[in-house]
């Protein structure tokens, strides 16, 4: 005679249910963590095949860090990036920052034209120089080749293309997902003429501050240049503007790094560490990411000049320079605050929250407008 088999009662099933759901709260917050650490291993081994790239370019041309802009470009008069082209073009043609070639066999790039035959066929005018120079502070705009980590000058040392998943953190989403498609497509370069969002830059971005002259970033020579007002010892003023400073454009070379442990290189310009308020700035008219600066608990995965990676606490950087100021007389920031006059450094008024943008030099520029540039330093202590 067969025994009929017991089965479960309905108290014994929701026991069950409530173990499992028990077990997957615990589980799920430390799959998530080990999923997020995996991410930023896998950034800072980006920012590490970046570090071997920028010693192969170096080896290539005597220790140099990546410009597109001439040496010589400050020699040129003194109205501005436009009267500076204008002076070179008239002489050279300069070499054209080139991005890559697109799948329809077109070359892309920031055209300049000139007047000697050579180059006056070119696309573009003289207003491309601004793209070419490490960034322009003194107008507000933030153009320039800091943003542009992956053009084909440089990307010849990683890959040779200007889609290559390496330019991008994994974590950076809102970017990556428009333009992943290329990571594995046979091109080089993609932009639709009709479509503005169709260009990304890159999330890692190099020290626009170390790629100027140090004289440029020299704090006693920005203080003391006046635009009218008081003079503040965390602005970078509008009278320091690097025009008719015949060395100015002249790239510095990686061994001039004072403090090459402590000297951002390159980082995260998003901020992806800790984000609160959502992947999407509000502030931006356009679907914009929060920057790095944006967040008192931002910590971007960072590149130093001595080659060392690392996460830096955004928070670690700001009580840094607030115990540089308490340590110097007069007070001497790490990096200057302001820009420009707009007193709000580098997009400080789109933060998400008021820790990084409440005045008394608390807009956070660390590695953009670093005080004596490649000289100075971001950091005072690396357990930061």
């Amino acid at each position: 005679m067969n025994r009929l088999k017991k089965g479960f009662t309905i108290v014994e099933l929701l026991v069950v249910v409530s173990i499992i759901s028990l077990l997957i709260a615990i589980l799920l917050p430390a799959i998530g963590k080990a999923r997020d650490a995996a991410l930023i291993t896998q950034s800072l081994g980006n920012l590490r095949n970046m570090s071997a790239a920028c010693n192969a370019y170096a080896a290539d041309y005597n220790d140099r860090q990546f410009t597109a802009v001439p040496d010589e470009m400050g020699q040129y008069g003194t109205g501005g990036f436009q009267g500076a082209c204008g002076g070179i073009t008239a002489t050279q043609c300069i070499p054209q920052l080139v991005l890559g070639w697109d799948d329809n066999g077109g070359l892309w790039g920031y055209w300049i034209r000139g007047n000697p035959a050579r180059c006056s066929n070119w696309p573009g005018s003289c207003s491309n120089i601004i793209v070419y120079v490490a960034c322009d502070f003194w107008s507000g705009t933030w153009l320039g080749t800091w943003r542009l980590s992956n053009v084909k000058a440089f990307n010849q040392y990683v890959s040779g293309r200007y889609y290559d998943k390496v330019f991008w953190a994994p974590k950076d989403r809102l970017s990556t997902e428009k333009v992943e498609k290329w990571f594995r497509a046979p091109v080089e370069f993609k932009y639709d003429p009709l479509d503005a969002n169709s260009f990304v830059e890159p999330t890692y971005c190099w020290s626009p501050s170390s790629m100027w002259s140090p004289d440029v970033m020299g704090y006693q020579r920005a203080v003391s240049s006046s635009s009218g007002g008081s003079q503040d010892p965390c602005a970078l003023r509008l009278g320091a503007r690097p025009d008719g400073l015949a060395g100015a454009y002249k790239s510095p070379t990686s061994s001039m790094a004072q403090f090459p442990s402590l000297k951002w290189r390159m980082w995260e310009h998003q901020w992806l560490q800790n984000q609160d308020g959502g992947e999407v700035n509000p502030a931006f008219s356009t679907p914009t990411p929060w920057y790095f600066n944006h967040g008192y608990n931002s910590a971007p995965a960072v590149m130093f000049f001595d080659g060392h990676t690392q996460v830096v606490s955004l928070a670690g950087v700001m009580q840094d320079d607030d115990l540089a100021q308490s340590q110097s007389q007069p007070r001497r920031p790490l990096y200057f605050h302001s820009i420009a006059g707009t007193g709000d450094g580098y997009y400080a008024n789109a933060s998400y929250d008021m820790l990084t943008n409440n005045g008394g030099c608390k807009p956070v520029t660390a590695g953009i407008a670093t005080v004596d540039g490649i000289l100075g330093r971001d950091m005072i202590r690396l357990g930061d």
